[in-house]
């Protein structure tokens, strides 16, 4: 899965990486640890045959015939084996694809490491790992996006674009650390994924593999990243791998 990743590039930047026509969100805040329900970029079609754009979206995908919101929290990721049959995801992934750039993404890896003191005793924590691109460019994370609103307040009530990341089987970098990874799509699929009137969803779904390992770099930070109130430059800084002796 991927819980937590880095955004730290600007509008900017990810229009001229993107090829954004429409900006339509001037400022945003560098997050180095971008957690859940965060208002993250994304970039999409806005409608059919028309321009594309770079908006914010809450990340956890909320669809349209949820009672309540709170089902965005256990959707963050859609996994690419389900994503044509899930019912939270189909629709979306045939009408509603997005682009989510990310500076890189955060893994844990379980290992069992020796506590202190003369007792040798183990005990089983997970050490985080920092992923990104080796040329240092935004990731292209593969995304499904919906329009939600609280049917509890009827038709007037105010509508809310969610969002979920894609994951696939992990790469042989990432297997190590995780079973799982992001979605990344490379430039020459772009203009494929994000056409809102290709609903050809078994070719689409063909898009949905493993990161090439040689485009990817990886190494161990610190366990600041675990908690979500830690967010500086400081968390994607190499640290030793934890002792496991």
């Amino acid at each position: 899965m991927c819980g937590r990743y880095v955004s730290v590039s600007s509008p900017t930047i990810l229009a001229e990486r993107f090829d954004v026509e429409e900006i339509r969100v001037e400022v945003t805040e560098p997050s180095y640890n971008v957690t859940p329900r965060a208002d993250v970029p994304a970039v999409a079609q806005g409608r059919a045959n028309g321009p594309r754009v770079l908006d914010l979206l809450r990340w956890g995908l909320v669809p349209s015939w949820a009672e309540s919101l709170a089902i965005g929290d256990r959707q963050i990721n859609a996994r690419a084996e389900r994503i044509r049959t899930a019912n939270a995801y189909k629709r979306a992934f045939a009408r509603r694809r997005c682009i989510m750039p990310a500076d890189g993404f955060y893994e844990w890896q379980a290992i069992t490491a020796a506590t202190e003191g003369t007792s040798r005793a183990k005990k089983k924590i997970k050490q985080p790992w920092f992923f990104r691109r080796r040329d240092g460019e935004p990731l292209a994370f593969a995304g499904v996006w919906e329009i939600w609103h609280d049917p509890a307040q009827g038709d007037d009530a105010p509508r809310l674009r969610t969002s979920s990341i894609i994951t696939t089987r992990a790469n042989e970098l990432v297997a190590p650390v995780h079973e799982r990874m992001p979605v990344v799509l490379p430039e020459s699929a772009w203009v494929e994924w994000l056409d809102r009137e290709n609903h050809d969803v078994d070719t689409l779904h063909r898009l949905l593999v493993p990161a090439p390992v040689d485009e990817l770099e990886a190494w161990p930070v610190t366990m600041l990243v675990n908690k979500p109130e830690n967010n500086g430059p400081e968390l994607v800084e190499p640290a030793p791998v934890l002792s496991t002796s």
